[in-house]
């Protein structure tokens, strides 16, 4: 069993640790908002700093909200990159930049350490079940290394490839989400304005080729218009802008993804940055003045 650090215990963080602490290892714990008591009362061992949580830890795991966040935590003031010593770990569960990632990793290395960017997707359900999806990059050593407290997080685990990689195929995730959240938004909305049912709609498009977990998920939530978290919108928008700004330093368009994201931003604009991304049919919804279902 190792000694692992981590920070960042909100939403997503927490259910996390608190199952690496049933897994049997020792967590050292740091968070902005503080060590949640649960996670104490579990055996959690709280923290003054991020460069504690190195310093008492052999695999150092983040998982904050954005790219910034990140870089304030592994290299700010009583940071991680403070707490190292040679041959230490540093596992990255946040979603961010794959360019930023890159340039991580590579300060984390020259101080003789391991860096695994391992972003995540299967939401806070994902989370409290351990069955998260866990897509990595580094090293295969060192992903060997750390696979076995990937499984106590979740169920599919891949390594895409090196440093970097493992942000990059979330960002793939996330544009695939978002159009999915938008295609399952526009049948049910054209289902509904044509006079059908739309749960009937829907439980029938179920048996057939357009079924997916979006329109299992989220298309259910359209229709009982339960829009809390879940996913925050906001946190799709920052997803979706490190799409739109990788697209456009590589000269790559991406028109529905930029689509997606303006509707998004409608949303956020009418106060719904904190509802569930399903909510992204509330912008369709305006547009064409009618509702799917009502609350």
């Amino acid at each position: 069993m190792s000694n692992i650090g981590f920070i960042g215990l909100g939403i997503m963080g927490k259910p996390m640790a608190a199952n690496l602490i049933k897994g049997g290892h020792t967590l050292f714990l740091h968070s902005r908002s503080g060590v949640p008591q649960e996670l104490s009362a579990a055996g959690g061992k709280s923290c003054a700093s991020a460069r504690e949580v190195a310093q008492k830890s052999d695999i150092i795991i983040t998982m904050v909200p954005d790219t910034p966040d990140v870089e304030k935590v592994l290299f700010g003031a009583n940071g991680v990159a403070e707490g190292l010593a040679k041959g230490k770990i540093v596992v990255d569960m946040s979603s961010i930049s794959p360019i930023e990632t890159k340039k991580f990793a590579k300060r984390i290395n020259e101080a003789g350490c391991e860096y695994v960017d391992a972003p995540v997707s299967g939401g806070e359900v994902g989370a409290k079940n351990a069955a998260l999806t866990i897509m990595a990059g580094g090293s295969q050593a060192v992903f060997d290394k750390v696979k076995p407290v990937f499984e106590l997080m979740g169920k599919n685990i891949t390594l895409v490839g090196g440093n970097g990689d493992g942000q990059t195929c979330k960002v793939c995730n996330q544009i695939i989400v978002a159009l999915n959240i938008e295609a399952v938004g526009e049948a049910l909305l054209f289902a509904a304005k044509a006079g059908a049912d739309p749960a009937k709609v829907r439980q029938a498009l179920m048996g057939g080729f357009a079924a997916s977990r979006i329109l299992e998920v989220h298309g259910e939530r359209m229709i009982k218009r339960t829009f809390n978290p879940g996913f925050r919108i906001e946190l799709h928008q920052k997803d979706l802008s490190l799409a739109l700004s990788g697209a456009r330093a590589m000269g790559v368009s991406l028109p529905n993804t930029a689509t997606a994201q303006e509707l998004f931003n409608a949303c956020a604009a009418a106060g719904g940055g904190a509802w569930d991304h399903s909510a992204m049919v509330r912008a369709l919804e305006k547009l064409a003045n009618h509702d799917i279902a009502k609350a």
